[in-house]
């Protein structure tokens, strides 16, 4: 087995046991628990409302607030000290029943989470005399909490987002020619829906009628509109800009692409990148490590330094408040989830958190050509006329006539592009030109096509046909030679007299790719073409494009092997979109699937999906990736600092209960606010401009 599919195998393995592995030190709450970050909020009691929560809150507080005043500005006497503990007892039960309900119930599983510390140092607080503190301490806290719950539900919403782009209910023409409005979970392969313009699509289908413009870019991230016609795909989620299309649906409500991309989100969690494992590990160690020290010091100290037990038990309090590592726990993952979401969003289907971290470490991208770095199908890039005999503008609408009739693909380009010309004004076929009979038409296989035009023979034919018909003149031999040079295919059109016209096609590079190439060597990435097509072909685009490295005639395996060997020299990339590629996609470090809308076999091989067809996307997940893990660290130094700080101050006896609590809840907040802002800023390209906004 080589390095890299250790690698992988190492890191499924853990995918499948992640769910199963709960940090024995982490809070109760949602904030710091096993829920996914994409579930429904947990942190309100059932059927209460946020703004009825939100006046408890308040109310808990007031009382509180009123417990200490009456606690330090009221004479000495039994009245008044009855009133305002019966007000703190009144704001802990308003603010923290359920905090004592779930550390009750922490204290008997033996488990130290926040709700068990809140509840000894609560309780302790009492004890003590400090029932105004231990109010304040218990309102605070249950604030907090409440505005934490409600910033990680932003991180939720980030992915919950991506169900509302799908509509719920679809247009379906009923048998008697009709239509009406269904739900679309109800909508059967192959029945016909319609969507009109400014509606979402709302189950992916195939057009059947009509013409227009669809935004693809809540599947895709391409921000420029794809025209639609007959027989094309679309997709739930992206939306008709004009025109009525009537679509036949090829994939039930719970299989669209749209609901695939959420899917594979939510099981990207369970995924969890290094650090996060790290930080579970460290909490199972961390919050029983505190907890004896607070006891060896609520202990100890009174026996062995002969402090006062109530100044010794105090200190340990604070302690205990301060040692939960709530705001450790939820560093990773909403920073995770949100660069998840901010990803998908753009097109980029990350297949775990694992991925996200590993992405920043590559430093080689092997990448194939046909269907990556070009467009994947024959253009015809350039043509000339050849003799005086007939005006191009003829030779042209004779050529285009012959290669109509083949179905060959270097015809087929011909066809296509001389029909493009033919529609402008001075086109190669003139505006308008009408297309002569073909007669006695036939194919010549490695060759090209002949037929009778007017009661004339003519030939469409290659490099190799000119040859044998002793009519390589010198003024072809160095048009071949130019456009060979530059990996193009030349057909000619000849009759008897000799070549009258040329025409190269080419599988042209994306508009992208040059971009794509230069973003990459920007981020000091090596870039590598693998391809089964030859030398000269190959070179020839990478010239254009800028690649570091060519490796032409490669089949499957080869390209297999070469990953492997690149793998070993350090982390490395595969992007590509076929059948042949999906060996060296599971081989490679991360592999990235191009198309993610088509390659069914590419995409079950790759880590990431790149769900248009834009190989910047490559570049910018690798951006993605080094910022989050910037944001990751910043998290992780934030939540120990605070920790850390506090803990100093506990022990010198400089900190109190309501500080403790601001380090607790103030380091929670802190970095679920930072690892928010990945859900909202661009990830820049190598322009400088934002994702959406690069140039093509």
């Amino acid at each position: 087995m080589s390095h890299s599919t250790h690698t992988h195998t190492h890191e499924h393995e853990h995918a499948r046991e992640a769910p199963r592995q709960a940090p024995e030190a982490s809070c109760s709450h949602d904030c710091c628990g096993e829920v996914p970050l994409s579930a429904p909020a947990a942190g309100e009691p059932a059927g209460e409302s946020r703004r009825v929560r939100w006046l408890r809150l308040l109310g808990a507080l007031a009382l509180a607030v009123l417990a200490e005043v009456l606690a330090n500005l009221t004479p000495p006497g039994a009245a008044w000290r009855a009133l305002g503990m019966g007000m703190a007892v009144a704001a802990v039960a308003l603010s923290g029943l359920s905090v004592i309900r779930e550390g009750f119930a922490a204290l008997i599983r033996g488990r130290l989470d926040i709700g068990a510390l809140m509840v000894v140092a609560v309780g302790g607080a009492f004890a003590l005399g400090q029932w105004p503190e231990a109010a304040m301490v218990m309102t605070l806290f249950a604030l907090a909490e409440h505005i934490e719950a409600r910033s990680v539900e932003r991180a939720r919403d980030a992915i919950r987002g991506l169900l509302a782009l799908s509509p719920a209910r679809v247009e379906l023409r009923q048998p008697d020619g009709s239509w009406r409005v269904v739900e679309a979970r109800t909508a059967a392969l192959g029945a016909l829906a319609r969507a009109r313009p400014g509606e979402r699509f709302a189950l992916d289908g195939r057009v059947r009628a009509g013409r227009g413009a669809v935004d693809e870019s809540p599947i895709t991230g391409e921000s420029l509109p794809v025209d639609k016609s007959p027989g094309d795909e679309v997709f739930a989620g992206s939306i008709n800009l004009d025109g009525s299309l009537e679509y036949e649906v090829t994939r039930p409500a719970g299989d669209t692409l749209l609901a695939r991309i959420i899917e594979a989100v939510e099981q990207a969690q369970a995924r969890r990148a290094p650090t996060q494992r790290f930080v579970e590990r460290f909490a199972r160690w961390y919050t029983p490590a505190v907890f004896c020290l607070a006891v060896a010091l609520g202990v100890g100290a009174p026996l062995l330094l002969g402090w006062p037990w109530h100044v010794a038990v105090y200190r340990a309090l604070v302690l205990l408040v301060i040692a939960c590592p709530c705001a450790l726990v939820i560093s990773t993952p909403v920073t995770v989830v949100s660069a998840l979401a901010f990803a998908a969003r753009r097109g980029i289907l990350l297949k775990g958190g694992v991925y996200l971290e590993q992405a920043r470490r590559i430093r080689t991208v092997a990448l194939d050509k046909t269907g990556t770095l070009t467009q994947g199908r024959a253009l015809l890039t350039a043509y000339g006329a050849l003799d005086g005999r007939l005006s191009a503008q003829r030779s042209f609408v004779l050529a285009r006539a012959l290669a109509l009739r083949s179905d060959h693909p270097v015809a087929r380009a011909v066809a296509q592009g001389l029909e493009e010309e033919a529609g402008g004004a001075g086109g190669a076929g003139g505006a308008g030109a009408a297309t002569p009979e073909v007669l006695a038409f036939g194919a010549q296989p490695g060759r090209g096509v002949h037929g009778d035009i007017d009661g004339v023979a003519y030939v469409l034919g290659s490099h190799r046909w000119m040859a044998e018909r002793d009519q390589c003149t010198p003024q072809l031999e160095a048009c071949l030679a130019s456009q060979e040079a530059q990996g193009r295919s030349v057909s000619v059109l000849a009759d008897a007299g000799g070549p009258l016209a040329w025409f190269a096609v080419a599988d042209a590079p994306r508009p992208q790719s040059r971009e794509a190439v230069r973003a990459l060597r920007e981020l000091g990435v090596r870039t590598l073409m693998l391809t089964g097509d030859n030398a000269v072909t190959a070179q020839a685009i990478a010239r254009d494009l800028g690649i570091d490295e060519v490796h032409a005639g490669l089949l499957p395996q080869d390209k297999l092997a070469l990953v492997q060997r690149l793998s070993a020299d350090g982390p490395t990339a595969m992007v590509g979109d076929g059948i042949n590629d999906a060996p060296a996609l599971s081989a490679a470090d991360i592999g990235f699937a191009m198309g993610g809308a088509g390659t069914d076999v590419a995409t079950e091989a790759a880590d990431v999906v790149i769900m248009g067809e834009d190989p910047r996307r490559v570049a910018q997940t690798i951006r993605l990736s080094r910022r989050a893990h910037r944001v990751l660290w910043q998290n992780i130094t934030l939540a120990l600092g605070i920790k850390l700080v506090f803990l100093a101050l506990a022990l010198a006896g400089d900190a109190t209960m309501w500080m403790a609590v601001f380090a607790d809840t103030g380091a929670s907040l802190l970095v679920v606010f930072n690892g928010l802002r990945l859900t909202r800023e661009p990830a820049f390209g190598a322009s400088g401009l934002p994702w959406r906004a690069v140039p093509a």
